[in-house]
């Protein structure tokens, strides 16, 4: 490897990036999908590839997408073995990105890690090109020790430094939004897993962060008793709300689809609803008997939910202000809610370690779903709902069928409680945030 690579680089600059770059494109273009395969199961390639200054990691993965662009070109349809092992090598960059940003010599370990479990012989020749390929002593993995493609997890996302406690999606899916005990928000680019930026200004831990359906502006709370609005194109603050008609900490924030309302909950046990354009206060809807720790809101923002420690959800109407149904049935606190997307269901989940499906018009419980070790910290709801997904202390998250209250699969990854789950609008990915100071994008297809 340290051959072919200085090699390379003694190469004019123009020879590197065709080379690196520009040929491959090439390949795909003319239907050599040959050439285009022998370059990215070789070894060498793919080292000097994320080595090299003007290329890395993302780059790479992009040159395993061309294999999409020429079925989209009408070409007959490629090899679908030899497309299995290119998905399988991209799923291995995509999975140990994190691990080669930081350092770019862990490629034949990753490699190894995760594929030696496979036993077709276009995956055990390029291991063993690896193997070969080395050339400073390695520790190589016997076993396959590394989670492997096709386990649901796609990337890791790292930056924290403290618990991360929230996670939103703009409705495209393009971006997640992410807030930490380590009082700041960070914005993420989904498709190559990028830190854009960081937006500071709280002074305590971040509790709550949404985003608006435009995917405009993010309005977050924390722990300092302010409410704060970014403007996710300039990474501005657009407005600080001091709560202090609160006399406890606001825990819990969400936003109408509008955007232009937003609903306060309090350790005060109220919770308040306020006019964004105007900031001022237009409800403060009391009833609960103990603090309160979730609220959602119907796709319509007509009704509001919550849930308490008094064990209840309550229902109320946001264009009076009144109480509609209590719903009792939880054995403990209620800490998160969840709605799906035709305002009909809602989903709690409880420190008794249980869900439970509600219909929101009659107030009927529906499902109990059982199956998390210890309490449940947040659910989530595709847009088609059809399933639920719910995070708990015992550091999983599960998906449910929301149909049969069927337990559809364990996602394991984190080192710690799963705290927050987000959902791409498509259903295909789950963002999760962890007391383990990450971030995980997950595959809800497998």
């Amino acid at each position: 490897m340290a051959e072919f690579a200085d090699k390379l680089a003694a190469k004019p600059l123009f020879y590197q990036r065709a080379y690196l770059g520009s040929l491959l494109p090439n390949y795909v273009k003319a239907g050599n999908l040959e050439k285009y395969y022998q370059r990215l199961t070789d070894f060498n390639f793919l080292m000097a590839k994320i080595q090299h200054p003007e290329f890395g990691v993302q780059a790479l993965i992009d040159d395993f997408n061309l294999v999409d662009d020429y079925e989209a070109l009408n070409h007959s349809k490629y090899n679908p073995e030899k497309v299995k092992v290119l998905n399988l090598i991209k799923s291995v960059f995509w999975m140990s990105a994190d691990i080669l940003e930081r350092d770019k010599t862990q490629l034949a370990e990753q490699l190894w890690g995760r594929l030696a479990h496979l036993k077709t012989p276009e995956i055990k020749a390029i291991l063993e090109g690896v193997q070969h390929q080395k050339a400073v002593p390695w520790l190589r993995p016997f076993t396959p020790c590394f989670t492997p493609p096709g386990s649901g997890v796609l990337r890791t996302l790292k930056g924290h430094s403290d618990s991360v406690n929230v996670v939103a999606v703009t409705a495209d899916g393009k971006r997640a939004i992410s807030g930490s005990s380590d009082t700041t928000l960070k914005v993420w680019d989904l498709t190559t897993g990028e830190e854009l930026f960081t937006l500071k200004g709280h002074s305590d831990s971040v509790n709550a962060v949404v985003v608006t359906t435009d995917g405009k502006r993010a309005i977050s709370s924390s722990k300092d008793n302010r409410i704060k609005g970014w403007d996710l194109t300039t990474e501005k603050a657009l407005f600080t709300f001091n709560l202090e008609s609160h006399t406890k900490l606001v825990n819990v924030v969400t936003v109408t689809a509008d955007g232009n309302r937003a609903i306060f909950a309090s350790r005060d046990n109220t919770i308040k609803v306020w006019d964004l354009t105007t900031g001022k206060e237009l409800f403060n809807l009391t009833g609960h008997t103990k603090l309160i720790n979730a609220v959602a809101v119907t796709a319509d923002g007509k009704r509001a939910i919550s849930g308490s420690s008094d064990k209840t959800i309550k229902i109320w109407d946001l264009t009076t202000g009144k109480e509609l149904l209590t719903l009792t049935g939880h054995k403990k606190s209620v800490k998160v809610l969840a709605v799906t997307a035709d305002s009909n269901l809602a989903i709690s989940g409880s420190l008794d370690n249980t869900l439970k499906v509600w219909n929101l018009t009659t107030g009927n419980e529906l499902l109990t779903l059982k199956g998390h070790g210890k309490l449940v910290k947040v659910v989530a709801v595709t847009a088609d709902n059809k399933r639920v997904i719910s995070g708990s202390s015992d550091n999983t998250f599960k998906v449910w069928d929301l149909t049969t209250g069927k337990e559809l699969f364990t996602f394991k990854g984190h080192s710690e409680s799963v705290n927050a789950i987000a959902v791409t609008a498509d259903g295909k990915r789950a963002i999760s945030g962890s007391s383990d100071n990450t971030l995980k994008v997950w595959n809800l297809t497998t």
